[in-house]
């Protein structure tokens, strides 16, 4: 229980699938923690029953503060240590409005997010205030109000779901606390390389959430279906020719080196078989239940982050040069399904797979 003896104040501004996912295990945990989102019905819930989290060993309630966005306004001025922001990247910039003001001078306000937003929260609280934290692979769902699913089994000794960076400058006493504070959670790490990995995130969000939605399929057939492996290999691929272009030192996608795929998309026998291992791994990993982010936005109604993910690659890729024509048909179906000039479907994955390996490889 809370190890580390931290005893300031914690918020999660967003507490949706993952941000209720961590922040119910911090508070399990003896951490200090208040939820703060803007479905009144899960905060209502929350407030009644606690937070109840389902993974495939159990169910079991958490009893946790919950605030209603609106009620932001009531926190104290200076009261709030740790901020993390777990809300789309669209409303990236509102939630930290909404506790920017009880933020101490001392304090922290932690992207706990996809894609690279870390500057529009320095915008608002200072660079200096400002860290990144990536998690990867922890296939969480809230599947009701007051109700977070994870549809993936835990793994000891697994790969690593959290890393933690300051946005600006190297490794940091704070930086060292929140990985420690985040393995009640699950696996976590400090890290001087936030923006490689925040890269080497983007990439297996862009291979994953956007082209399953589209396909309109779960994510245990994706990982398992020879023809998605084909388009998800080309699509990790034409990111990693962009972050490259940036000069982004990209690490492990699925725990394969950015080498391999490249090596991989070029045909090469003993790298593809990496890479396809590396995928029938997360194949073993997930539930039959787990779908992507995108795909539940879209079942709801809601926007979802193309211009974040997808269309965000694609559209550093033009500025550089770089050929990502898979990027950019996920990033226009994603667009006219949200439009409701389209919809998901097998049929759109026999024209990405005819995409792969099409026009030049980079600059």
């Amino acid at each position: 229980m809370n190890p580390n003896k931290f005893s300031g104040r914690i918020a999660i501004v967003g507490a949706g699938a993952v941000g209720g996912f961590v922040g119910g295990k911090l508070a399990a945990a003896g951490y200090d923690v208040t939820l703060i989102d803007a479905w009144s019905e899960h905060v209502d819930a929350i407030r009644k029953h606690g937070l109840t989290i389902i993974e495939p060993d159990g169910e079991y309630s958490i009893p946790v503060p919950a605030m209603h966005a609106d009620e932001s306004p009531s926190l104290p001025p200076c009261s709030l240590d740790i901020v993390f922001i777990c809300v789309k990247l669209y409303d990236t910039d509102w939630a930290t409005s909404l506790v920017s003001h009880a933020l101490k001078r001392s304090g922290c306000v932690v992207t706990l997010q996809n894609s690279l937003v870390e500057s529009i929260v320095a915008s608002r609280v200072g660079w200096e205030r400002t860290l990144g934290c990536i998690g990867s692979g922890m296939y969480v769902g809230l599947v009701g109000p007051g109700r977070i699913r994870r549809s993936k089994k835990t793994v000891k000794n697994g790969a690593c779901v959290f890393y933690v960076g300051e946005a600006q400058g190297p490794l940091s006493p704070r930086v060292e606390m929140l990985a420690d504070m985040l393995s009640q959670v699950d696996t976590a790490q400090a890290t001087d390389n936030l923006w490689g990995l925040r890269w080497s995130k983007l990439v297996a969000n862009t291979m994953t959430s956007g082209f399953s939605a589209v396909c309109g399929f779960g994510l245990k057939r994706t990982f398992g279906d020879p023809a998605c492996c084909r388009v998800m290999l080309g699509l990790a691929a034409e990111a990693i020719d962009v972050g490259a272009a940036q000069g982004y030192e990209t690490e492990n996608i699925f725990g394969v080196a950015p080498s391999v795929w490249l090596e991989a998309r070029a045909g090469d026998a003993s790298a593809l078989d990496q890479v396809m291992a590396a995928l029938n791994a997360q194949h073993q990993l997930v539930t039959e239940d787990a779908v992507s982010g995108t795909a539940q936005d879209l079942k709801k109604g809601k926007r979802t982050e193309v211009d974040f993910m997808n269309g965000f690659v694609a559209a550093k890729a033009a500025d550089l040069r770089v050929s990502t024509p898979l990027h950019a048909e996920i990033a226009q179906i994603l667009r006219r399904i949200e439009e409701g000039r389209d919809t998901p479907g097998v049929q759109h994955l026999e024209g990405l797979e005819a995409l792969c390996g099409s026009g030049p490889k980079g600059a």
